[in-house]
């Protein structure tokens, strides 16, 4: 009897299933090499332009050609679209039939939250030369103090040619610092809302302290500091007000755990789709057509011509349809989206903020989000039923393991993606992504089995 009652309880009953427990070593392997392809594409991809940069590498070595606006497309095409150095677009041809097909279609955003440099930054005090900052995304501001940081980006010189800058990343480079009270005069700071603990405008950057030997000039740290970047990169203190300046955590992804289950590292959120859904489309063979947008903007709204509100990704697609002689609209009621962004994971230091039954478990697979936003499901992208059985047929007659989740308590929990944006063009989308512990954080957290099931997801969506 109790074996009858057992086998009816593992026929009935949903239960979700650890990647560790279920895969045989020889796949436990694959999955241990992909996570170290993944370490180091993202050790390079800290800030939105170096992503682009580094997919565009790693495409054209498949044998993908830059694609411009006006240029004819045929079936077998590979191609990549570059929107303003900061999103990219990577894209296959396939041979069936559009208007019936529709494209497949894999979103996923390679911007990070961060903090940014402000267009006229700097300032000498009390033996410091500082950077004012402001933050870019959700952050816990106190968790960016006292950490080595490190400054990327881009400068707009005034006659008009430019210098990237990547500063803190090697070992003989300086790193930057951003101070934070003691302990022992912080009796006050302690007392107030973790909003408060560190403010916005307390996020001042720490460059340089060592003067100018020239007892006339006023600010004397300051000029040495413009002295040295007018040396190093031809630029004036006027030209911050054309750049664009991040500080970033100055960490390298590493391995996490005795057993190395786990990879540490900033900007899961979201190279750990964004990656994952690059390999689909260069490993993948499909009759269809396949299509992977990773685009800027996604953790400020997705706002801007980077991000996924701009037209011009709808464009793209109306370019690809009109070189297959398909109508637009007809295509894009036939497509179908995955909208690959990470959502939170089950914390056991924090259990009180989960509703532990409709969320993500570490290492239990890619994690389904049917519908994001906050309360109740405000400015949410709800799937339909359909398109989730669709994708729940796909993962089990393929073996991925996967999860439905949500991000917290209802009345607690919420985010958004960029599935909304993509529904809105008449497109099925459901989000989907690996579960990060301490998301926009400096340093995340996620489970290599998360990060490889992510990949066979996608894989066998576009297939």
């Amino acid at each position: 009897m109790e074996e009858k009652e057992k086998s009816l309880q593992e026929k009935l009953f949903y239960r979700k299933k650890n990647y560790f427990e279920e895969a045989d070593e020889k796949d436990i392997e694959k999955c241990f090499q992909f996570a170290e392809n993944y370490k180091t594409f993202l050790g390079k991809s800290k800030t939105e332009r170096e992503t682009c940069q580094n997919i565009v590498e790693i495409v054209k070595k498949a044998g993908f050609k830059e694609f411009h606006f006006g240029d004819k497309l045929k079936v077998g095409d590979k191609r990549y679209f570059v929107n303003r150095g900061k999103s990219v677009a990577v894209f296959k041809i396939g041979k069936n039939n559009l208007e019936k097909s529709g494209i497949k279609i894999l979103g996923s955003h390679i911007d990070s939250p961060r903090i940014d440099l402000k267009q006229n930054p700097m300032y000498e005090d009390s033996g410091f030369c500082f950077f004012k900052t402001h933050y870019y995304g959700g952050i816990k501001k106190y968790q960016w103090t006292t950490i080595p940081l490190a400054l990327h980006g881009t400068i707009i010189k005034k006659d008009g040619s430019f210098v990237n800058v990547s500063i803190g990343e090697d070992e003989s480079d300086p790193i930057f610092y951003i101070n934070d009270l003691l302990p022992h005069l912080g009796q006050e700071q302690m007392m107030s809302n973790g909003h408060k603990i560190i403010t916005g405008e307390q996020l001042n950057l720490v460059v340089g302290g060592k003067a100018y030997k020239d007892k006339k000039v006023k600010d004397k740290i300051k000029l040495n500091i413009l002295a040295i970047l007018n040396e190093k990169y031809g630029i004036l203190e006027e030209d911050f007000l054309s750049s664009e300046l991040s500080i970033v955590p100055a960490y390298m992804p590493r391995d996490i755990g005795f057993d190395r289950a786990f990879i540490g590292a900033y900007g899961h959120d979201d190279k750990s789709c964004v990656y994952p859904s690059l390999r689909a489309v260069l490993d993948t063979q499909s009759d269809d057509t396949i299509l992977a947008l990773m685009v800027d903007k996604e953790e400020i709204g997705s706002e801007g011509n980077t991000g996924m509100k701009c037209k011009i990704y709808e464009d793209l697609m109306d370019e690809i349809c009109e070189n297959m002689k398909c109508s637009p609209r007809v295509v894009r009621s036939k497509s179908k989206c995955l909208s690959a962004d990470v959502t939170s994971c089950f914390d056991p230091n924090f259990p009180n903020v989960y509703e532990k039954t409709n969320a993500s478990i570490i290492s239990c697979g890619v994690s389904i989000n049917k519908y994001t936003g906050s309360g109740g499901k405000s400015s949410a992208n709800d799937a339909s039923a359909e398109f989730m059985g669709e994708i729940r047929k796909i993962f089990r007659d393929t073996d991925v393991i996967y999860q439905a989740s949500e991000l917290g308590k209802v009345d607690l929990g919420g985010g958004g993606t960029i599935a909304k944006f993509v529904a809105q063009l008449n497109i099925d989308t459901l989000d989907i992504g690996v579960p990060v512990i301490s998301m926009h954080a400096p340093y995340e957290l996620i489970s290599k089995g998360d990060l490889y099931n992510a990949y066979k997801a996608f894989c066998n969506f576009v297939k």
